[in-house]
């Protein structure tokens, strides 16, 4: 089987910082699993790396589609595969680093979407209700067919929260039953799952943090540069956290410190949810920084040791 790294964990954690340091030790290339940091010109809200901070490491899925294109995960799971492909071919290890655990679960276990059904009548139902009645009550209506998809898909996700409603429709199976039918299957990779985790308060305070920075460094002239260029809150980019909240501001739905301090608090659950997925995840070896004493080089050793155990590097 061939090797691969996954380097996961909740927004704000040091996914990236760890993820390069460690590409620059085993001779790997990044893969970008965040749904966000693969669109073009949306660089600040996406805490998207940068060519300084890449620091040589080759990344792959940053800063390749448009804004208005649609990016599920299918389309990462082939884009990845794409890139993982190249990855080998070079002699190289793939790390995979990013928090959209759905993709990463997708891509090391090989789900099969091919088989998925579709009934355009029944979506367009779903749309319509959404927007006769709020993206709330259609969510509710997923918690009565599937309560685990309820809890991992956001109520602001309509298009994903349409499909689980859909899966249902057409099924009479719960998509997320589904999904841990897939995830049973064995992995083809030899493969390390790195769980990146802190102390949820000193986690909270990082992401006000973070927002109080993009802020500063001008997310709200990325985001109006964004509306100017003709991207609207209804496409997939721009539900990115950060964007369609700073949208409802230039809207005039807000004042512009409502906007931040939903940002925040949507950033904060975002991560909650996010720990909620990886712990359910099977494999997965958990690094909280706590245990290391906040010292990367402490944590990138241990890393290193499960490497070598698991034969993935000599």
């Amino acid at each position: 089987m061939k090797p691969m790294v996954i380097v996961a964990g909740p927004t704000a954690a040091g996914k990236t910082k760890l993820s390069i340091k460690l590409a620059k030790r085993i001779n790997a290339a990044v893969v970008s699993a965040d749904s966000m940091q693969v669109y073009k010109y949306m660089d600040i809200g996406s805490a998207k790396v940068t060519k300084e901070e890449m620091d040589g490491v080759p990344h792959a899925l940053i800063d390749v589609l448009d804004p208005a294109e649609e990016f599920h995960v299918v389309r990462f799971k082939q884009m990845a595969e794409e890139a993982i492909a190249d990855i080998y071919k070079n002699g190289q290890i793939p790390v995979i680093a990013g928090g959209t655990g759905f993709y990463i679960q997708a891509l090391l276990y090989d789900v099969d979407f091919t088989a998925q059904e579709s009934d355009a009548q029944f979506r367009q139902e779903m749309k319509e209700f959404a927007e006769a009645n709020g993206a709330h009550a259609l969510h509710e209506k997923l918690k009565q067919v599937d309560a685990v998809s309820y809890e991992a898909i956001h109520e602001n996700n309509i298009k994903r929260v349409i499909r689980a409603l859909e899966y249902y429709h057409l099924t009479k199976t719960p998509l997320s039953l589904h999904n841990e039918t897939e995830r049973a299957k064995k992995s083809p990779y030899n493969f390390a799952y790195f769980v990146l985790t802190d102390e949820r308060a000193r986690l909270y305070e990082r992401i006000d943090r973070r927002v109080d920075l993009m802020m500063e460094q001008g997310l709200l002239q990325e985001v109006e540069n964004l509306y100017d260029s003709g991207y609207r809150r209804d496409m997939v980019s721009m539900q990115g956290l950060g964007y369609k909240e700073l949208f409802d501001y230039l809207e005039g739905r807000c004042s512009l410190e409502e906007a931040v301090y939903v940002i925040k608090r949507e950033t904060r659950h975002f991560a909650k949810r996010q720990l909620t997925w990886f712990k359910r995840e099977r494999d997965v070896i958990w690094l909280n920084q706590k245990e290391f004493g906040y010292d990367d080089e402490a944590v990138l050793g241990e890393m290193l040791r499960i490497l070598k155990e698991k034969g993935i590097i000599m």
